[in-house]
This record gives structure tokens, sequence and C-alpha cells, in this order.
């Protein structure tokens, strides 16, 4: 799915440059779950929107879905983006004028899938993240656990290979971070590759493997034991 070779960010200024990842190596396989965890400051978020093709790296390769993504521009990574990776965000990013079914159908608008498709899809994943019921409210309307269920039904509704989440039960209190991390698990069950930044142990106890970080380098590495869940 993703393999990174010794891939650095530098922020340069005319006076300061700042190493935000420094010769990154790391892999991750096709329906693998891993966590990235490490404190604030470390890379978490700069790494995460690199393998988004959100931001470009400054050096070394990364490989995704067969593409070299090193050197290739803002609309080269937008065309590989699109369809090819769901993106969860703690803060939601919910748009307040449409409806929860519009805030979900928008990721299919813009791949031009056809009117009736879009509405079977959205539909479907809405039953699938049990918020049906909420099709015609608009996000202010719902709960945080709600929001984030759009959220998510909105990241996967393409059928992306892969999905990024930058903490996403942030803004959730237990039991709504416990619902949101099962969905995550059975999205991955059923093959979605997903990677996940967290600064919980709990939620990254449902990866497969977890990734420390701290000052932009891969410190350490494990392997979750999946029967067993850190106490929340």
């Amino acid at each position: 799915m993703l393999t990174l070779e010794k891939l650095s960010k530098i922020y340069r200024t005319d006076e300061l440059e700042t190493t935000a990842l420094n010769q990154i190596d790391l892999k991750i396989k096709d329906s693998e779950f891993v966590a990235i965890m490490g404190p604030s400051g470390c890379g978490k978020s700069t790494l995460l929107n690199i393998l988004g093709l959100i931001d470009a790296p400054s050096d070394g390769s990364m490989i995704f879905l067969e593409n070299e993504i090193v050197g290739y521009n803002e609309e080269q990574r937008s065309k590989i983006r699109k369809g090819n990776i769901g993106f969860i965000f703690q803060s939601f990013n919910l748009i307040d004028e449409l409806t929860v079914f519009e805030n979900v159908e928008l990721a299919l608008l813009y791949l031009k899938v056809p009117a009736k498709e879009r509405k079977a899809r959205v539909d479907k994943v809405l039953e699938e993240m049990n918020i049906m019921h909420r099709r015609n409210h608009y996000p202010q309307q719902l709960s945080g656990g709600q929001q984030q269920r759009v959220a998510i039904a909105r990241a996967v509704v393409t059928n992306p290979p892969l999905i990024l989440a930058d903490e996403p039960t942030g803004n959730l209190d237990s039991k709504n971070g416990e619902e949101v991390m099962n969905l995550l698990t059975q999205l991955n069950e059923k093959g979605t590759t997903i990677v996940m930044v967290t600064h919980s142990s709990y939620d990254a106890s449902f990866a497969h493997r977890v990734i420390d970080l701290l000052d932009g380098e891969i410190i350490s590495e494990r392997v979750n034991d999946k029967n067993t869940l850190v106490t929340p």
C-alpha cells in the first residue's frame, strides 16, 4: 500500500530551517491498521498530511499504489488522492450549510458519480453508520458522536483503499469514542487500510501496529496483542 524510504520534510525560511520529518522508513501493508503516536510537535500531523498527499516531502521516496509520489505537483497528487484516500478529522470538518446527506454526497460529486448512484451509495453508508434517521438534519443539530459518524460516512462513501484518521475520538466522550473505534475496526476487517494519529493508548490498542515518533524520527514500532485492550 505505502512504502516510505528515507523520507524527510524540511521547512525553510530566510533565517530558519526546521526538520519536521527526518529520513523516515515505513511500510504499511494492505488491510493493515496502524496507529502513530508521539508528543505534540513530533511530526505526526506532518506525516499524516504527506501520507494523504496534502503536503509534499522534501526528500526521499514514497510509493503509494505503485506511484512514486516524490516530485509530484499538487495537481498530480490530487488526482491520485481522489477516490483513493478518505480523511477523518478530530473536528469533523462538516459543512454547516449542508445536510447530513449532502455532506456525505459531496465526496461523490467531486468524482462526478451520477445522481442515482450517488443516492444509493450515500443511503447505504448512512445505514451502515446508523445515522440514516438524521440524513436531512444539519451538523449543528447532531451530537459529537453523530457528527463523527457522518464524517466517517463521508470518508468511506467513495470506497477508498486507505483511510487516514487524525485524532478521530479527540472531541468525543468515552462511550462515543469507543463506538467510533469499533466502526474503524469494522472497516478495517472489511479490508480498508487505516492509519490513525492518536494520543490515546486505548485507541492505539485497536491497531495492529503502533509507530512511536519523536522529533521527526521513528523511535520504536510494536505489534499489538489484539486480544488485550488498554483500559480507557
